[in-house]
């Protein structure tokens, strides 16, 4: 006996979870962590700093592959020297994304002796882990904050596993010790991320920084970690959440890894930017952490940042590479697109590209998208369709099928999103970023 139907299925996430807002600025440029804002994206350089040419290269190719912020790290004198030159170098390029500072162990030192770097970055990235121990811990938090607090600067208090505060680990082992049912150690440490996080910020207000400047962040490599952790400051605090897995590891472990984490955490209305912590391959891309990171966003519904292409994975009845080689060449030419689209076609970034190899579901696909091609498998006709908005509308045959499709797919931007045909953006798919 079929058991009876409840009701419609959840048809999406969870509501977002109320926070602060925090605006970062540079210029004319703000970007806004929480509150009703879209979720931001965010990157790391790995360049040393002090190389100023090559770090000020590397943020421009993250920018435009579209993180919001970017972080650098400023480690040294001679890093911290270079950050204004940095700046000025994006200024002179036309890239206006904030830069974000991250210190440990000397920050204080750093901002202090350097204003001119304290100045050129729209935020500052501190570990309460590792700014000090004892009584210079506090005196060294304080200064940093006095600091933001002059440069009307907003921090993130991001706290790591690998440099927890060992003084507080201590007091909540004692603590745990003297529980009628102590915690085990896992669940122990867990506490000391979130109250290490939270104590922090509280300091931070009373220092004088405002709550609406405060970011923070508790990061683990374990998936069910972080989803415990971020669940715990979800519920203990309103602060605007930088969410991410650290250290998740190369290639497909650290997308696999950090889609898991970030997709529980996402649904349940917990998160206000993130960021891919990938392990680049040697010489490899820094830009697709920010590629992952968008995906993951527009694979859930939660903003949209370019052209989807739906492509099969292909079976016994595809009866060549072609499609593949199709949807690759197609998911290319519109990610390429994208930087001049963004500004022409405002909308573009939620138009959906189906490319089949097949009829099974070819045509269905096709035209379920905004514009599809259904490609002939083994023992079909040598003719492939093309659907425009779900009506058949040409059939494309012989050598130059991918050529003609690039084509139609570039005529159907220009005549849906273009100035002579626009639609409004989708929901999410644009911020004050």
């Amino acid at each position: 006996m079929r058991a009876p139907v409840a009701g419609p299925m959840p048809s999406g996430p969870a509501a977002r979870r109320r926070t602060r807002q925090v605006r970062v600025q540079w210029g004319e440029r703000t970007v806004s962590i929480g509150g009703t804002a879209p979720i931001v994206v965010q990157s790391m350089t790995n360049t040393d700093t002090a190389d100023a040419v090559a770090t000020a290269i590397q943020v421009k190719e993250l920018a435009r592959a579209g993180s919001e912020l970017v972080r650098i790290t400023v480690n040294t004198p001679e890093a911290a020297r270079e950050v204004a030159a940095i700046r000025e170098q994006l200024d002179r390029m036309g890239i206006d994304v904030p830069l974000v500072g991250d210190f440990h162990y000397n920050g204080h030192k750093l901002l202090d002796r350097f204003p001119d770097c304290a100045r050129a970055l729209s935020k500052y990235r501190i570990n309460p882990g590792n700014v000090g121990s004892g009584r210079h811990r506090e005196d060294n938090f304080a200064q940093m904050i006095e600091i933001a607090c002059r440069h009307d600067r907003p921090v993130r208090i991001g706290v790591n596993w690998g440099s927890l505060d060992q003084a507080l680990l201590a007091r909540l082992m004692d603590e745990n010790a003297g529980r009628a049912a102590p915690w085990d150690a896992q669940s122990v440490m867990r506490e000391a991320l979130v109250s290490s996080a939270i104590e922090s910020a509280e300091r931070a207000e009373a220092l004088g920084l405002g709550g609406d400047r405060i970011v923070i962040s508790c990061k683990v490599s374990n998936v069910q970690d972080v989803v415990a952790v971020y669940r715990a400051l979800a519920q203990r605090c309103d602060y605007p959440l930088h969410v991410g897995l650290t250290e998740a590891g190369m290639g497909s472990k650290g997308i696999v890894a950090s889609s898991a984490a970030l997709a529980v955490l996402l649904q349940e209305g917990i998160g206000d930017t993130i960021r891919i912590s990938l392990t680049p391959e040697p010489g490899g891309d820094r830009t697709r952490e920010v590629r992952v990171a968008q995906e993951i966003l527009q694979s859930m519904g939660l903003r949209a940042f370019a052209p989807v292409v739906v492509a099969c994975p292909g079976c016994g009845r595809t009866s060549s590479t072609f499609f593949q080689e199709l949807a690759a060449s197609i998911e290319a030419y519109l990610r390429a697109s994208m930087p001049g689209w963004r500004e022409r076609c405002p909308g573009v970034e939620s138009m959906q590209v189906a490319v089949m190899g097949c009829v099974v579901n070819g045509p269905g696909e096709s035209r379920h998208a905004d514009i599809g091609i259904s490609l002939p498998g083994a023992g079909e006709a040598p003719v492939a369709p093309v659907f425009v908005d779900g009506e058949r509308t040409v059939t494309l045959k012989g050598e130059r099928i991918a050529e003609e499709f690039q084509s139609i797919v570039e005529d159907y931007v220009q005549r849906r999103y273009g100035s002579a045909g626009r639609t409004q953006p989708a929901a999410g798919s644009t911020s004050e970023a």
